[in-house]
């Protein structure tokens, strides 16, 4: 297959690259300058041209990966993250349209777009209540994909990847704990610590884009990508500081967070019946991302 991973710079983009080149005909397109990787489209970061893309090769599929990923930044500032999230997305699917049609598309959203979910687990027709721009946005793209496929046919699914963790990840609970345990030995979290959230190690997400390439129906789809396994906070930032330094001690404040949900687990019996088996636990995902750590990320 010819496949092009757009984002393929970022977390999830540059494992998809590491895994996909492997067995496919890849191309990479960012906005970082690469004039040594073959098959590479530069972007221009505040007018990207992805008509000049579909239009030179004709793809079999493309993983987008590109997008802003933060919470915290999207409420700071909800007009960039739009851009990153929607008007990105937008503009990959008019260009599909009009030169590649018969791509697959594959569109990384979120857990976000459930907000905090009424009931557990949380399974794909679980009614969307974000609680952040970054969720809205992520919710408005999956309606594109979805206006994409019921007007012009484009293939289109939409992975919502829950607690995305592993190394090259410099953001997020993990990244959080390591940066706070640089300055003290004590560190302190938003939360109680009873919070929850269902973690997926990156090479387990790439598989499962793998089976969704594979089994998925693409007529507007919607797949929760996760483990299925709800881990408390306090939990795992526990374990985190066994493998990283056992003097550490983290404590929580109590405060809530703006746009943080409170407890997340996935229903991922649909990407099971596409063959999806979790290779790498908890344990061992935090052990890759301390020597990830410890060789100086």
């Amino acid at each position: 297959m010819k496949i092009i991973i757009i984002g393929s710079k970022g977390f999830i983009g540059s494992h998809c690259v590491t895994y996909f080149a492997e067995k496919h005909e890849l191309w990479q397109c960012d906005i970082v300058a690469d004039t040594s990787t073959p098959n590479y489209f530069l972007l221009d970061a505040n007018r990207s041209d992805y008509d000049a893309i579909f239009k030179e090769v004709q793809f079999d599929v493309c993983i987008n990966c590109s997008g802003a990923a933060s919470v915290s930044d999207s409420i700071t500032n909800p007009v960039g993250d739009y851009s990153l999230n929607v008007t990105g997305v937008m503009n990959q699917l008019a260009a599909i349209k009009k030169f590649n049609p018969n791509c697959k598309y594959i569109n990384l959203s979120s857990a976000a777009v459930y907000g905090n979910p009424s009931h557990l687990p949380i399974s794909e027709s679980h009614p969307l209540q974000p609680i952040s721009p970054y969720g809205e946005h992520k919710k408005e793209a999956e309606e594109w994909c979805h206006a994409f496929y019921v007007n012009y046919g484009i293939k289109t699914c939409s992975l919502r990847i829950f607690s995305a963790y592993g190394p090259g990840l410099k953001k997020q609970l993990f990244w959080d704990l390591y940066q706070k345990s640089l300055k003290s030995n004590e560190v302190q979290l938003y939360g109680t610590g009873a919070e929850s959230r269902d973690f997926i190690y990156v090479t387990d997400i790439v598989q499962a884009i793998e089976c969704v390439i594979l089994k998925g129906t693409f007529i507007s789809e919607i797949v929760n990508v996760a483990n299925g396994i709800e881990l408390s906070i306090k939990e795992v930032a526990q374990t985190f500081y066994n493998f990283y330094n056992k003097e550490i001690e983290a404590s929580f404040g109590g405060e809530t967070r703006k746009g943080d949900p409170v407890n997340w687990v996935a229903d991922i019996s649909k990407l099971k019946a596409y063959g999806f088996e979790s290779k790498v636990n908890i344990n061992d995902g935090l052990k890759q991302y301390v020597r990830w750590l410890n060789a100086g990320e």
